[in-house]
């Protein structure tokens, strides 16, 4: 292992990223602690204090910012995130978008610029709700709402600072190692590790302490096993005037961490607003807000919750898979290619299996995803109520994971071609 890190940092280049990586992580985390400026921090602290609101802090954790501080990131990029959704549903929706995939590059650049479009005006309504939401929960003004301009310049500010969050993701995929966005998300979700950690130090809590210890470990190497398997489709291409046999490879998990974010993005949102439903004048509002609160409730899990958050991941596992692998175009590019698969005729006839095979593998993909985030919460409902706090959420364990599995992969691709790059 020692061999392998001293081969890396011999590569100038890649030694490059790696700091380049580590420079910008250390820039958004400087910016996570500053405080949108006219925030009153004595109120934020009523909030948080003596563990009040622990929903409130789980959703504080979906906004990789930080609302505790109420950082001038505190939305992160949860409306780059929301902005994504709403592209892909339209792209379902409207078939001119659809259309346009079949021009990548085109393509591409046409979805990017509109979802970075979109984001703005969704971080500019979002923090308005952030700072209303804030103020009711605080009971005194975290941003004076009395006070026009004090409220449109704090929300020109956090608008702002979200739009050069994205800016830095992208300056981190750029010239750093690995995606910016993922990194970004890693780098928050490793954070919240050493207060876990003492809490139960604190406590004294050990038997507890290792019985997590050897569940997150045990996770990992699960997790790492579920996220390397794949089924190999067999190919064979006879455009040389030979047959030359290969494999198409289909993940089990194609979804990656993708469909855990989109669905925590949803699943924490009725933990939020029964505070707000509580609070309203209208008995059908309150009554709203008292199912939140009963079923539906990060802090008090319940199996309803269960349920809907299980059934949020394979529903956008499901999703995204049917909107990233176009069966119709792979089975198009290997007969242009020459290639076939053994059995099945080309054109629809491959695109018809390819389809029926990715829906079988990601049936067990999709369930097992959807079952490790969830389980956390089964436990704690086994444990007669009582909540289990992780070190890492295990849904957090599967970003962590399918991350540094994608940065080993690009490290070593980069190694190889600097080794290979020698004999040249």
């Amino acid at each position: 292992m020692i061999k392998s890190l001293k081969s890396v940092f011999e590569v100038k280049h890649i030694r490059k990223k790696i700091i380049a990586t580590l420079l910008l992580v250390l820039v958004y985390k400087i910016l996570s602690v500053i405080p949108v400026p006219g925030a009153n921090t004595d109120a934020l602290a009523s909030i948080f204090k003596d563990g009040a609101n622990s929903g409130l802090s789980f959703f504080s954790a979906l906004m990789w910012g930080w609302l505790k501080s109420f950082s001038i990131i505190l939305m992160g990029l949860s409306p780059y995130i929301n902005a994504v959704i709403i592209i892909q549903l339209l792209w379902v929706i409207i078939p001119k978008i659809g259309d346009l995939q079949k021009e990548w590059e085109q393509w591409q650049k046409i979805i990017t610029k509109w979802t970075r479009r979109l984001a703005l005006p969704l971080a500019f309504a979002q923090s308005y709700g952030m700072i209303i939401l804030m103020n009711n929960l605080a009971g005194q003004p975290v941003i004076d709402t009395n006070n026009f301009s004090i409220v449109l310049s704090a929300m020109m500010i956090i608008s702002a600072w979200t739009m050069f969050l994205m800016w830095l993701w992208e300056v981190m995929t750029e010239y750093g190692i690995g995606n910016g966005i993922s990194i970004i998300i890693t780098a928050w979700v490793l954070a919240a590790a050493p207060q876990t950690i003492m809490s139960y130090i604190d406590k004294g809590d050990y038997p507890l302490f290792v019985w997590i210890i050897i569940a997150t470990l045990l996770i990992i190497y699960i997790i790492i096993k579920f996220t390397e398997w794949n089924r190999r489709i067999p190919v064979i291409y006879t455009r040389t005037g030979r047959e030359e046999k290969s494999y198409f490879p289909i993940r089990i998990n194609q979804a990656g961490m993708i469909p855990i974010i989109f669905a925590v993005s949803l699943v924490t949102f009725p933990s939020i607003l029964w505070q707000l439903l509580a609070k309203s004048t209208s008995a059908n509002a309150q009554a709203i807000g008292q199912f939140f609160q009963t079923y539906l409730n990060m802090n008090s899990p319940t199996w309803t919750l269960v349920w809907f958050y299980f059934l949020l991941v394979v529903a956008f596992s499901f999703f995204y898979v049917s909107i990233t692998f176009n069966t119709d175009q792979v089975a198009e590019s290997i007969q242009k290619r020459g290639g076939y698969i053994p059995g099945i005729r080309p054109g629809a006839d491959t695109a018809a299996y390819l389809s029926k095979t990715s829906n079988h593998l990601n049936l067990f993909g999709w369930s097992f995803l959807a079952l490790i985030a969830v389980l956390p919460y089964v436990v704690s409902l086994l444990r007669w109520g009582e909540t289990t706090q992780f070190i890492l959420s295990w849904a957090g364990l599967i970003i962590i994971v399918s991350v540094i599995l994608d940065l080993i992969r690009k490290v070593d691709t980069e190694v190889k071609m600097f080794d290979y790059s020698k004999f040249k």
